[in-house]
């Protein structure tokens, strides 16, 4: 299953009260130029170095929160719902007339044990995503899983900006169960030995109860 559009949907209006203060920091062009034309921007709530303006993904890294995600309370309850450890946790700006070129990102599916949820807070009829051939619209309120590790891109076609949440989780038993009520199959695809093990360290590094608990899990599969 490439993607999942979760049951319920969030507040739009709180989530588009709590932007319009954030619209007036500093967001940073994104890092990867080559996968982009027009103009695509980032923001983070959570970053390792606890800066706002730290956009850049760090593998090995301890997240933290950053000055932004304080001045969204609605975006911290949203992401306290989610049971789960979070790693990068960002805002996303396309600009009208920008086009995400089709891309991959290797170990941003759900059965490496990453996944990346979209939440739109901004959007309009002319966004479109493409994920492995299927196109989709994602509207304001909605949260949406998406498997990055598979062929994607996202065009702007229309007169507004395009603003997402994008939250990068961890998979443990609490989304496994989740993932498993909107119908992934969890027995689909086997994790890689070499993601699990890297996965593994990672989660070591973090010493937490829910990392331990995952940890647990993962070496229990056979």
């Amino acid at each position: 299953m490439n993607y999942i559009q979760f049951s319920g949907s969030y507040h739009i209006g709180q989530l588009q009260a709590e932007l319009a203060g954030v619209l007036k920091e500093e967001w940073p062009l994104h890092f990867n130029t080559r996968d982009y034309n027009g103009d695509w921007r980032s923001i983070s709530l959570r970053s390792v170095s606890g800066e706002s303006n730290d956009i850049y993904a760090h593998p090995d890294g301890e997240y933290k929160d950053t000055p932004v995600l304080r001045l969204m309370p609605y975006v911290k309850e949203i992401l306290d719902s989610w049971e789960c450890e979070k790693e990068s946790v960002r805002l996303l700006s396309l600009a009208p007339g920008s086009v995400i070129k089709p891309h991959k990102d290797p170990g941003c599916g759900y059965a490496d044990g990453l996944f990346r949820i979209h939440i739109p807070i901004i959007t309009n009829p002319f966004v479109f995503f493409t994920i492995d051939g299927t196109q989709l619209h994602l509207k304001a309120g909605e949260c949406w899983y998406m498997d990055f590790s598979t062929t994607h891109s996202i065009v702007n076609n229309g007169d507004t900006a395009r603003v997402h949440l994008i939250i990068d989780g961890i998979r443990n038993s609490w989304t496994d169960q989740l993932f498993a009520a909107h119908g992934y199959d969890l027995s689909a695809k086997k994790m890689d030995a070499g993601v699990k093990a890297q996965m593994i360290a990672e989660l070591e590094r973090m010493d937490t109860d829910t990392a331990r608990n995952l940890i647990a899990s993962l070496k229990a599969e056979k």
